[in-house]
Formats: structure tokens, C-alpha cells, sequence
């Protein structure tokens, strides 16, 4: 299944619809490129806005089972503001190739293809960094490097540490989750259940989601975009807590972490401790939200950019 690249059209609203962002006045392009992982090369596939000479680059990266076209709002504003954004699939999930080895699935292997990610782009300067969940703890691992390229991260709903409850429930939701529905229509049902954390949502935003989670096989039905195998790690016996404050400590560059009013996984207390140690960090709670606000509306978009503020 393939993505068609947008073409330039006449005048259109500031934010046209979601379903109308592949004729917008800001349009994308795709492209993809092979990453290593141990004994096996596969496909990164990501979404890019702007324009591609542009020397100020936004990363997003997405959660654990979505992919990047989850940022099509995002990097259309951004884009408009400016900014070269880019939009991978993490292995595993969309476009993106299915790693061999299930149990490569986890924050090196990503971390790394992200790092070939800015390579392969031929960036040489700093970048700017969204990452939504585990897109932020992906974030956090670059940010820690020595010599890392990222000079601003927003961190969407995550944090370094990590209750052992949610984590678990998002292991049951992976397992559980069925590998075909009949239609699109089923496929955007269970999306809607499974994903009511992330706040109130259109009509609109949520066929957007639905569009971009399953991919239509050729002899019927529709299957989730991603590889069943992300899920191993979660496994019953393999869940525990996580602490990443090592990490979150050793990150110098300005913060702007946004929280789900009724977030389990980036709990209040881990908020509040993330903003009186580490980097400096701006807090800002999203509410009638849990994990995590999706970033469609424009209220959630504005603080996004306002932060960012243009490009320059």
C-alpha cells in the first residue's frame, strides 16, 4: 500500500480538513530508506512538509501503535510556520519495515533508526523533537547523548518512569486486538474504544486515525498497520515499572512536556518531579484527556507551535 505525494493547489482555508491535507497549499512528500538492525536491513517509510532545503527540522515520532501520519495537522501548521517537519514509521508500524526479530522491538533498535533517520535526511544542524509516548521516550534517549542534535523536545504524555499497571494494560490491549475486521468501519469501532484516552475527537479526526491504522488485504478484510511482534515486550512476566531518570537527568535542552489531565501513565507526581529536576521544563496539562492527547485540535496544535514559534 502506497502513499501518494500531495501537489500544490490554489488558495485553501489556514487549516483545511484532514481528508483535504494531500491538496493543501503545504504539500508532502514520502520517502523511505533501509536501517540496520542485527542481521537484518529494513524499510524506515516517513512523511516530510515543507520545504526539503528548510535548515529549521522538526522530528515527531509517534507512540507505540500508531504511526506518522497521526502529525498530518501538526506538520502542515509547522510546515506553514516555516519548518522542514518529518514524520517517521517506526519499525514495525505503517509504512515501515517488520524487524525479523520481535525482540529487537525496544528503545536501542529505535533510537538507532531514528539516528539513520537524521542521516539519511543529510541534517547537519540542531533539530527540534515531538514525540508522543514513546516517541517522547525515544526523544529522551537521543536528548541524553553526548553530541545530540536535539536543541528543543516536546514530550507528549510520558515521562521516565513508568508505572507497571498501564503498561500492563497496553500489553492486553496489543494481544487482544483483533488481526482483521470485516471493514473499515469495524476497525475505526474498536479505535474508538480502545484509544477514548485520547480526549474528545470529531467525526473527522477519528476516519482520519482509522485511515491510517489498517491497511486493506487483498483478499478481504482489513488488518492493523502494525507488526503483531511489538506487543512481546509485553508479555505477562515481562511487565515491571520502568525508570529512566538517568536518562532524563542527563538532558540539557528546554522541555515542554504536555500531560493528560487523567493520564496513568505520566502520573501527576512524576510531572511534577520532571519539572524540579533535569532540564528545563514547561508543564501544561490537556484536559478531558488521558494517555495521550492526540495533537488534532487546535487548541492542543496552538500550544505546540506557540512554543515552537516560527521558524528562524
Amino acid at each position: 500500500m502506497s502513499l501518494e505525494a500531495a501537489s500544490l493547489t490554489a488558495s485553501t482555508p489556514s487549516m483545511p480538513r484532514l481528508d483535504d491535507l494531500s491538496r493543501a497549499d503545504v504539500p508532502f512528500r514520502t520517502g523511505h530508506f533501509l536501517a540496520y538492525a542485527p542481521r537484518d536491513f529494513h524499510r524506515i517509510a516517513y512523511v516530510e512538509w515543507g520545504e526539503p532545503d528548510s535548515p529549521h527540522v522538526v522530528v515527531c515520532v509517534h507512540g507505540l501503535s500508531r504511526q506518522g501520519r497521526d502529525f498530518d495537522p501538526l506538520g502542515y501548521r509547522l510546515a506553514k510556520m516555516g519548518y522542514r517537519v518529518v514524520c517517521p514509521d517506526l519499525p514495525g508500524r505503517g509504512l515501515s519495515g517488520w524487524l525479523k526479530d520481535p525482540e529487537l522491538y525496544g528503545l536501542p533498535q529505535y533510537a538507532a533508526d531514528m539516528a539513520a533517520l537524521i542521516a539519511h535526511l543529510q541534517i547537519t544542524g540542531k533539530i527540534d523533537w515531538v514525540g508522543t509516548s514513546l516517541g517522547g521516550l525515544t526523544g529522551m534517549v537521543l536528548a541524553a547523548s553526548a553530541n545530540t542534535p536535539i536543541r528543543r523536545m516536546v514530550i507528549n504524555d510520558i515521562g521516565p518512569f513508568l508505572p507497571w499497571a498501564p503498561i500492563r494494560h497496553i500489553g492486553s490491549r496489543l494481544r487482544d486486538a483483533p488481526r482483521l475486521h470485516h471493514n473499515l468501519a469495524s476497525g475505526e469501532s474498536r479505535l474508538r474504544t480502545v484509544l477514548a484516552s485520547f480526549g474528545p475527537l470529531t467525526d473527522e479526526q477519528w476516519r482520519h486515525i482509522a485511515k491510517h491504522s489498517f491497511f486493506q488485504e487483498p483478499n478481504g478484510g482489513w488488518r492493523p498497520h502494525y507488526d503483531p511482534g511489538i506487543g512481546d515486550a509485553f508479555r505477562p512476566g515481562r511487565v515491571y515499572s520502568v525508570s529512566m531518570w538517568r536518562d532524563w537527568d542527563a538532558i540539557t535542552c528546554p522541555v515542554l512536556l504536555l500531560r493528560g489531565a487523567h493520564s496513568d501513565l505520566l502520573l501527576a507526581s512524576t510531572a511534577d518531579e520532571m519539572t524540579g529536576r533535569g532540564p528545563p521544563t514547561e508543564r501544561i496539562e490537556i484536559p478531558d484527556c488521558g494517555h495521550a492527547p492526540a495533537l488534532l485540535d487546535d487548541h492542543q496544535l496552538a500550544i505546540v507551535t506557540d512554543w515552537l514559534g516560527p521558524a528562524a
